[in-house]
């Protein structure tokens, strides 16, 4: 393991909270979400799709406001595909730019500086055009509604996601569109699923954070390439007392938001030509850094549910657990949260 709870950090000045992706299992809305952040003494909670909401109405999104207010939780509004060529696109909020527009409509009632959202996924490297072709229709959509953006003091926050883009890559989505009101989610763990570093990621991507979506990745070698498993914070390769440490000089007033994700393998069979067709993008610098994580790793478990045991009630209970461990691991070792 690359942690060393033995070595913890000096208190951090920076915030801690939870995606509420980290514990989908539960199904909980935007008030739950807020009084279990509450009782584990976060500061923020990022809902990190429009479905957490009973209503869009103003009058709903200014009592979970006010809710907020009250436990003292700052939140951080977001939603998923903004890219309408992705196949993860979905059209349930109308067009790209009114799904957009509506979750900057959301950002600012409920006092968010942030409007977090993602291109797609790993399947678009396959698509007509690649990644370069959806970058391209991802600022387009930003570029409409910059108006809208700037007139909310809102900022988009594009997230690295399941296996997208490299940093470099939405360094450069985000500078095409406009630094001045697109900005990144820095998912460490997604890192992972583009053949990055999450360290190398932070060096590139750090700078550009407005939010996050932050935990540990086990990374070990087999025969075609390497497997990567997610992990909760305190486990996993990943340094995460060099990755604190650097993160508080890069990017110290963005908080670090779990997003803790465990227990489920992925290959990444790069030893075989066929794999490189839809990873021609990938630089050999931050290459070569995944390789040698891949070498320092060890092979992981995944997560079963337990023989005889419900999976809904398991999966739940092991998605509380991991991240209310990691939680822990973040305040004790990690010395993160303005909360004691």
């Amino acid at each position: 393991m690359a942690q060393n709870s033995s070595l913890n950090l000096p208190r951090q000045r920076i915030k801690l909270g939870f995606d509420n992706f980290s514990i989908r299992a539960l199904g909980w809305k935007a008030p739950q979400l807020l009084d279990y952040a509450a009782a584990l003494k976060v500061d923020t909670v990022l809902f990190s799709d429009l479905d957490v909401y009973e209503s869009h109405s103003d009058p709903y999104l200014k009592e979970i406001k006010a809710k907020a207010d009250d436990l003292g939780i700052e939140i951080h509004a977001g939603t998923g595909s903004i890219c309408p060529s992705s196949a993860t696109f979905n059209r349930r909020f109308g067009t790209a730019e009114e799904h957009l527009s509506l979750t900057l409509r959301v950002a600012k009632a409920l006092g968010s500086t942030v409007a977090r959202c993602y291109q797609g996924s790993a399947e678009d490297r396959k698509s007509e055009g690649g990644l370069a072709a959806r970058m391209k229709d991802t600022v387009k959509v930003c570029q409409a509604v910059r108006g809208r953006a700037v007139d909310a003091g809102v900022k988009i926050a594009i997230e690295n996601h399941a296996g997208d883009m490299q940093a470099w890559e939405l360094v450069a989505l985000i500078e095409e569109a406009g630094r001045d009101y697109v900005g990144a989610t820095m998912d460490s763990g997604n890192a992972a699923w583009t053949l990055e570093d999450p360290l190398q990621n932070l060096e590139i991507l750090g700078p550009y954070a407005v939010t996050t979506g932050i935990r540990n990745s086990a990374v070990w070698e087999y025969e075609d390439g390497a497997i990567v498993q997610w992990t909760g914070i305190g486990d996993g390769d990943v340094d995460f007392h060099a990755y604190i440490k650097r993160f508080a000089e890069l990017c110290p007033h963005t908080p670090v938001q779990l997003e803790i994700i465990s227990g489920s393998p992925r290959k990444y069979p790069y030893l075989k030509d066929d794999f490189w067709k839809s990873y021609r993008d990938v630089r050999a610098y931050e290459f070569t850094r995944f390789v040698a994580l891949a070498k320092r790793g060890r092979p992981r478990e995944p997560f079963r549910v337990p023989e005889g045991k419900d999976r809904k009630t398991a999966e739940q209970e092991y998605q509380k657990a991991e991240l209310e461990r990691s939680i822990k691991y973040c305040k004790e070792v990690l010395g993160l949260g303005l909360k004691s």
